[in-house]
């Protein structure tokens, strides 16, 4: 059942909004108007990036800090979708800085708490997201922020795998390895995009991949069965997915749709790999649900989204932009379609469990617990 204490429930209307506005202005980048909010497509990257993903990522932090007044974070982030909605940037980007700037003050706090590299890590990923708002809101150009974005999921998704893998005997020496691959994608996010900062960029996150093919406890879940082997899967597809966003980034510099191509390779094919991979996980954490969203007919969306993603880029590299439109669309559809059935599953198994027909999922909600994209120690 729904926990009603939960006062995150309550920015959940803010968190959805933006997916579909976001996706919504996707749409309308392609070429389709399925909803011809024009707003949506200007803003689109800002609504997706901090009015979904960061809002998601801030709940789940200030759900951690003891008094939940730190909710005040998420709701200035979720609510920067109405004026960005009404057409008003200026302020939409103030309350994104606002925002990731609380994020990142979290963050100080937790790693004052917890002095170890995956907390400094997630506190790095928290200030690159500030300083891409910052660097949108300077410029004047949306797309000056968004490599701070891609490091500021970077930082905070991989600081997570190691939170969760620290107790797997891991070599050393791959620990320093990783330490490096991590500063010198820092290095790349520092230099011009358009000098050495983009392949610096690329090399850096195709090694990163690598490392967490290799090292990252999803190699071990991913041979379990059910929820598990979905996790592990997701996880281990959306490394794939990051070793292509490098590629992109070191080679295809010259294409027409290298921006797009980049853009998406990392916010659909990685990101949105993590959220599908730990969905069963993220949404009982964050919104204090017992009931997981998960069964076996997600694997038919998730097949759907990876094949329709992966349609996209390749009708990108070749110039099929009818087709790209299509497979575009669709691969937007199947992202809503995949929410709206975890919310099915949900209200199912809230129904069954009234019923008395089957037992509640929150035992193995929290078996699973520490499997989480999102969980942290408080």
């Amino acid at each position: 059942m729904f926990v009603a204490s939960n006062k995150a429930l309550y920015l959940l209307p803010l968190v959805l909004l933006s997916l579909v506005l976001g996706i919504s202005g996707g749409w309308i980048r392609l070429g389709s108007l399925v909803v011809p909010i024009s707003e949506a497509g200007v803003y689109h990257g800002l609504i997706m990036t901090g009015g979904f993903l960061g809002t998601l990522i801030s709940i789940e932090r200030a759900m951690i800090m003891e008094k939940k007044t730190w909710l005040i974070i998420p709701l200035l982030t979720g609510a920067s979708l109405i004026p960005f909605f009404l057409g008003i940037d200026e302020i939409g980007l103030f309350l994104l800085m606002a925002g990731s700037l609380g994020l990142s003050l979290i963050m100080h706090l937790q790693s004052l708490k917890h002095p170890k590299f995956h907390t400094a890590l997630l506190y790095a990923g928290a200030v690159s997201w500030f300083i891409g708002n910052y660097m949108s809101w300077h410029t004047g150009l949306i797309a000056a922020g968004s490599t701070w974005w891609i490091g500021f999921l970077l930082f905070t998704i991989v600081g997570e795998r190691l939170e969760l893998s620290q107790f797997l005997p891991v070599p050393s020496w791959s620990k320093q390895a990783l330490k490096l691959l991590l500063a010198l994608f820092a290095i790349g996010l520092a230099i011009p995009f358009h000098s050495w900062g983009n392949e610096i960029m690329g090399l850096s996150t195709l090694l990163i991949s690598a490392w967490l093919l290799v090292f990252d406890m999803a190699k071990v879940i991913s041979k379990k069965s059910g929820q598990f082997r979905y996790i592990g899967i997701g996880l281990r597809v959306g490394y794939v997915w990051l070793g292509i966003h490098g590629l992109i980034l070191v080679g295809m510099e010259s294409h027409a749709l290298y921006y797009d191509l980049m853009v998406h390779t990392f916010f659909l094919g990685f990101t949105f790999s993590m959220i599908w991979a730990h969905s069963p996980i993220i949404f009982p954490t964050i919104f204090g649900i017992r009931e997981t969203p998960f069964h076996p007919i997600l694997w038919v969306t998730w097949v759907g989204f990876q094949v329709t993603l992966a349609a996209r880029i390749g009708m990108s590299l070749l110039g099929q932009f009818e087709l790209r439109k299509i497979f575009g669309v669709t691969n937007g559809y199947l992202i809503l379609l995949q929410f709206v059935l975890m919310a099915g599953i949900v209200f199912f198994k809230i129904f069954q469990s009234k019923k008395g027909k089957g037992p509640s999922n929150s035992s193995h909600s929290g078996e699973l617990k520490n499997n989480s994209l999102l969980s942290s120690h408080a």
